[in-house]
């Protein structure tokens, strides 16, 4: 009996919500104690796809797996290590992160095209490839089916918990699933931000429309996140389709629906970045109203979520709107300062461009919670844009601060 099409609907897990993938994540000895290496493996082997840091000193993992990506193969699986960032390492930095697909191939009889590569951590180091070596080893053995959580946790660097979504839609041929996890702390900014993101589905999809619909998908929920204002050499976010269900999307209907379980778990995954950011006391939701186009109303509330003054203003739970505005101001999107009205915590406390009296003591008290969204209606259009952030603190500071001893 075939079922009826629904929405994308939250389930437990991350990767291993999804059929086919097989996870692992091991300490190698790059990072004191902590787990500090991760494989992902998925049977069958998948078509994929990928976004990469736009900062023009790539990271010698990042040259790798746009070269394996550009060869338009199956994807057979990922290894990702922590700790060391494998950037700014010349020569045997590209030899090390192809001796890392190498080795991991090798114990699954692939090809070392059919495995990708990521890095996170310090940049300017080698790795100390005999552990590295030895960590993939290791981790081959260990990986299964219920292995996500440790991958998750092998990935993270600054990070404070791991970060895992997933989701399942109904498809008229059978139910399947989008799952993934993610790392990043500090040093994100849109555009790709250090972030790294891998998701998998068990959906059956051509890798052209796996390819345009995961740039829509990274552009709504990745590129719309900032902590610092830095963005990273070794950014990436990969995309795995194994075909594990047996379903393929029938139509654009179908195929839309997939899209939005794409956008759930990615937007779901790029909120607990901006939550996690470092030494951060408040997750920031800026939504820009009333832009004379989207582009417009995304720069807008991404330049909001990015002002050090706002993120300081947040921290001291300080309903400065005039510093909201002045971000507005200098974004350079269309407006007019006589129209723009704007809530802090859902309570207006700027309209047509001036200060609500007595509205700032009722929006320092919505400042307490975690949450804290900002909310800026231009008034020169019908456009809306969204960014996410975190508050700067004394802790961003020290955490980074003491970074490398």
């Amino acid at each position: 009996m075939l079922e009826s099409p629904s929405e994308p609907r939250p389930v437990p897990g991350g990767l291993d919500a999804v059929r086919g993938i097989q996870a692992a994540g091991v300490h190698c000895g790059i990072k004191g104690r902590n787990p500090d290496l991760a494989v992902v493996v998925t049977h069958p082997p998948a078509v994929a796809a990928g976004t990469f840091t736009t900062n023009r000193v790539q990271a010698a993992p990042v040259v790798v797996s746009r070269e394996h990506l550009a060869r338009g193969g199956l994807v057979r699986a990922i290894v990702v290590n922590s700790g060391i960032a494998n950037a700014c390492t010349g020569e045997q930095g590209l030899a090390d992160a192809r001796r890392m697909a190498a080795v991991l191939a090798e114990r699954l009889g692939a090809a070392p095209q059919e495995v990708l590569v990521a890095s996170t951590g310090v940049i300017g180091q080698s790795l100390p490839m005999e552990k590295v070596e030895a960590g993939i080893q290791a981790a081959v053995e260990q990986v299964r089916a219920g292995g996500g959580a440790d991958a998750a946790r092998a990935i993270c660097t600054t990070d404070t918990r791991i970060k895992q979504a997933a989701v399942k839609v109904s498809l008229r041929g059978g139910t399947v699933r989008v799952g993934g996890m993610a790392k990043g702390s500090g040093m994100i900014h849109p555009n790709m931000a250090t972030m790294l993101a891998f998701v998998a589905t068990d959906a059956a999809v051509e890798r052209e429309w796996l390819e345009e619909r995961w740039r829509r998908s990274v552009a709504a929920s990745y590129n719309r996140i900032t902590v610092d204002g830095d963005t990273s050499t070794n950014d990436m976010a990969l995309v795995l389709a194994n075909g594990a269900s047996g379903v393929r999307p029938d139509g654009p209907g179908e195929e839309a629906l997939l899209g939005e379980a794409l956008d759930q778990v990615n937007l779901e995954l790029a909120r607990m970045i901006a939550a996690d950011g470092e030494g951060a006391s408040h997750l920031m939701v800026v939504r820009v109203t009333g832009a004379a186009s989207p582009e417009e109303a995304d720069r807008c509330a991404r330049t909001i979520a990015a002002s050090p003054l706002v993120k300081t203003a947040v921290a001291g739970r300080d309903p400065n709107w005039g510093r909201i505005l002045a971000a507005a101001g200098r974004s350079g999107v269309t407006l007019d300062p006589s129209r723009l009205d704007l809530w802090i915590g859902g309570v207006q406390v700027a309209a047509g461009g001036a200060g609500r009296k007595g509205a700032e003591e009722a929006a320092r008290a919505r400042m307490e919670p975690f949450e804290v969204e900002i909310r800026l209606d231009l008034g020169s259009g019908p456009h809306e844009g969204l960014a996410f952030g975190c508050d700067l603190t004394e802790g961003y500071v020290r955490i980074n601060a003491e970074y490398r001893s």
